[in-house]
């Protein structure tokens, strides 16, 4: 399947019952795969008027505890940004795929990873987080999704699949996991009608207190310490005995792994740390993997963002350099393979 479509088949099969969203390129072909299965499905597709009405669309129904999600790709993520926010604030679950591309601005619609920042530190105003999984190749799109439901479900939380045009646009086989998408009882706080029989469920997040306002994002930050503990991934491949550990996630490891073969088999102990999630950020795998490592180098289709991160991860114990194209330019392995030699050189 294609990646947009893959992404599409995986939520309804997860049981997304509300898809809201609104056409933009190179997520465009997902919205449209919903528009085709989601009644079939039982569910309800929606385009709405533009992407500020979508993700509002997306607060109403995840208040009622059913099942929903948004797509769209990097401009039309910013228009939905106050809309997250108040779905993290009012501490309920839901699904945001940002199928990115070039920018800023309109950009172009090239594949592009320039949306790391606003996705892990700064989707929405005020103290909140949402877990980001960066997906690496059409199946862990599936797979992803599926998570990205049954945590946000589990943590009361949006969650967000942070992919680019590459992985939407290519095709590979899949296959679909088994889905309980009633693991988790809703009942103790959905607004879906009480018919007298319980006290009303209020979805809210204003808070005119302080004091009151304070608690509550305590509280979710108590989940969140939870959540940095628990829900990191990551995958570490040839880190054992690398001297240099190349750092990239979504496709552009694809990049990196191959750059990173050539460089082992040309003799350069090359290894790679490829975070599945990035929010949080997988800190104690990134510390396994550059044990024994001299060197690190961050690989992004960005002009360098989670290199900060790494620099963090590892409380800047070992030199950390940067690689990057941006604009919709994707990396070659070649390009990789070099930056990798000359660091080597300088070790």
């Amino acid at each position: 399947m294609k990646g947009n479509e893959a992404l599409a088949e995986a939520a309804i099969r997860a049981g997304c019952k509300c898809f809201f969203g609104y056409p933009i390129t190179p997520q465009t072909e997902l919205a449209a795969y919903m528009a085709k299965r989601m009644h079939k499905a039982g569910g309800v597709f929606l385009q709405a008027e533009s992407e500020i009405a979508a993700i509002n669309m997306v607060l109403g129904a995840a208040s009622t505890g059913v099942r929903a999600m948004t797509s769209s790709s990097s401009p039309g993520i910013s228009l939905k940004s106050e809309g997250v926010s108040y779905i993290a604030g009012s501490d309920l679950p839901a699904v945001i795929i940002n199928v990115e591309r070039g920018g800023p601005g309109l950009g172009g619609i090239q594949p592009s990873q320039a949306d790391y920042w606003q996705a892990t530190k700064a989707l929405g105003h005020g103290d909140f987080q949402l877990l980001v999984y960066a997906p690496a190749s059409v199946q862990e799109m599936v797979d992803y999704v599926v998570k990205a439901f049954d945590r946000a479900d589990k943590y009361r939380m949006p969650a967000m699949i942070l992919a680019d045009g590459l992985l939407g646009q290519m095709m590979e086989p899949v296959s679909f996991p088994e889905i309980n998408p009633d693991a988790y009882d809703k009942s103790g706080w959905a607004a879906n009608g009480h018919k007298n029989a319980r006290k009303h469920h209020i979805i809210n997040s204003l808070y005119l207190k302080p004091d009151e306002l304070e608690n509550s994002i305590i509280e979710r930050y108590k989940r969140y310490d939870i959540i940095k503990e628990t829900e990191t991934e990551a995958e570490l491949y040839l880190t054992e005995d690398c001297d240099i550990l190349v750092c990239a996630f979504g496709a552009t490891a694809r990049v990196v792994k191959s750059a990173v073969n050539t460089a082992r088999e040309q003799g350069i102990k090359a290894g790679l740390f490829r975070p599945k999630t990035l929010w949080p950020f997988p800190v104690k795998e990134i510390n396994e993997a550059a044990k024994s490592a001299k060197a690190l180098l961050s690989v992004e289709m960005s002009m360098g963002q989670m290199v900060d991160d790494i620099k963090l991860a590892i409380n800047c114990s070992k030199p950390v350099e940067f690689f990057g194209r941006t604009g919709g330019v994707i990396p070659t392995p070649a390009e990789v393979l070099a930056e990798i030699k000359r660091i080597g050189g300088t070790l």
